[in-house]
């Protein structure tokens, strides 16, 4: 049974069409507006919500319909508009369908899943009983306990929407974990990846044969004291916790065999000093240009990405924010897969940008190594760079994130800022126990260093020529 339902149209849903969609519920149903305005809400005669509407976004970047939805979108620029049920009551989600299949049949458009939106008769309510006040005062958040926030989303790819950072942030707040519960088929969008604390935030996948099973562990789980928790086997010891692995996770590509689809992931870090002329942004996009031969796509503050690709707007969007951080997501084309995911933080040290980017490859594409120095050079001499990880992964060529086994990432290169080599003592930068020298990029007053690594990812002995550059680097012997 869905959770949410989606109305994309080509034009913008005006005041007295949201209002139409929402009275689907009939003259006892009211309706309220929290959020300043940014979310509207279906409630039963109590005051409790049945249905929550977010306010329509406009998506100017082509294929995010079909990258989150599976959906065939209108032309961009289009809106999209979200609606959630309140979890468990199954009135309050033909509500939902009915009122996408509204808005969308009086604005013209279509929504998602289309099985959830072919009714538009009124929806009999009589009797409705809805979450309770705590769970639902959230409209992301399913179940509430002194533990955890938990959601349930069904959808194709659980995406980073603005309910879902509100989720985020509220159980942050709260101190709470947050855990994301999914049907088998559910992937995760490499944002909401990127994004999940540690525990006891999981990812939840529902599974027939073991329940439930941890969607990135594989760690087969049961619902205990508040929380979805592993469950240990029989036989496990303070020093051997075996945990079981769900079936349903080893059915991976190592069981599959090598499909040829590859993952080339980069993390970095620059710092850019405090300057009122500082333009956020080019060190995602000169990456990009290298690695793609184009500029990202669009950008957003959430899921669906909905800007063009701007840089001016990107840093007037930080600048509003200061001095709290700005979390950004950049997406590629549909031709060639990619994201990345940006914080930009004002420190001591002056402006950071932390940056974790993916380019999907499927089989018969080249994974473009050679790119790889070039991109390492432009970030050392134009865009400030502290320090630089790339890895290869055999991994789905669309980037999402599955609930199986894909393998670690290998390393294939590690790179050091200009000033990080300059306040290394005497030679250590260069001198290391790895076989293969580094490489000087920029200037060689003041170069960064590349380090090549072996980037073969059926090959996982490059994490300890990595580990050994590392203890190298912070003063050990690394032999």
């Amino acid at each position: 049974m869905t959770k949410d339902v989606i109305a994309l149209t080509k034009k913008m849903p005006d005041p007295l069409s949201v209002l139409a969609g929402l009275l689907s519920g009939g003259p006892d149903r009211l309706v309220g507006a929290e959020g300043d305005g940014a979310v509207v809400r279906l409630h039963d005669e109590q005051g409790r919500p049945l249905v929550s509407v977010e306010a329509p976004l406009l998506v100017q970047v082509p294929g995010e319909a079909e990258r989150l939805l599976g959906a065939s979108p209108p032309e961009v620029p289009y809106w999209w508009t979200e609606a959630r049920a309140t979890t468990g009551v199954a009135e309050a989600e033909a509500l939902a369908g009915t009122f996408a299949a509204r808005l969308a049949t009086l604005v013209g458009g279509t929504a998602w899943p289309p099985e959830a939106a072919l009714s538009l008769a009124v929806v009999k309510t009589d009797g409705v009983s809805a979450a309770p006040v705590p769970a639902a005062a959230q409209p992301a958040v399913d179940v509430l306990t002194d533990k955890v926030a938990v959601v349930i989303q069904d959808r194709p790819v659980v995406a980073m929407t603005a309910w879902l950072q509100d989720a985020f942030r509220a159980a942050a707040n709260a101190e709470l974990g947050l855990q994301i519960v999914t049907p088998a088929g559910t992937r995760l969008s490499p944002a909401v990846r990127n994004s999940l604390p540690g525990w006891p935030s999981r990812w939840v996948v529902q599974d027939e044969q073991d329940g439930y099973y941890d969607g990135l562990s594989g760690a087969v789980l049961t619902w205990s004291n508040g929380l979805f928790v592993t469950v240990e086997s029989p036989d496990a010891t303070r020093e051997d916790p075996r945990t079981p692995v769900a079936a349903s996770f080893k059915e991976g590509p190592l069981e599959e065999g090598d499909t040829g689809e590859r993952q080339l992931a980069i993390s970095f870090r620059t710092v850019h000093p405090a300057d009122d002329r500082l333009v956020l942004g080019g060190a995602v996009e000169a990456v990009w240009r290298e690695i793609t031969g184009e500029e990202p796509a669009g950008w957003g503050t959430e899921e669906p990405a909905n800007l063009a690709w701007s840089l001016r707007r990107l840093t007037d969007v930080a600048y509003e924010r200061t001095p709290e951080p700005t979390w950004l997501v950049v997406v590629g084309s549909p031709g060639r897969p990619g994201l990345a995911t940006v914080r930009i933080t004002r420190t001591k040290g002056g402006v950071e940008e932390d940056v974790t980017m993916s380019f999907g490859y499927g089989p018969g594409e080249e994974v473009p190594h050679d790119a790889v120095p070039a991109a390492a050079e432009v970030l050392a001499t134009r865009h400030d760079l502290q320090s630089m990880l790339v890895q290869i992964r055999r991994a789905r060529r669309d980037l999402s994130v599955p609930p199986r086994f894909e393998g670690p990432g290998v390393p294939y290169a590690f790179v050091l800022g200009a000033e990080e080599v300059r306040e290394m003592p005497g030679d250590r930068a260069r001198r290391t126990p790895l076989a293969e020298r580094p490489r000087e990029l920029g200037p060689k007053t003041r170069p960064a260093l590349y380090y090549p690594l072996p980037g073969d990812p059926s090959d996982l002995s490059g994490w300890q020529d990595f580990q050994r550059l590392m203890k190298h680097l912070r003063g050990g012997t690394g032999r």
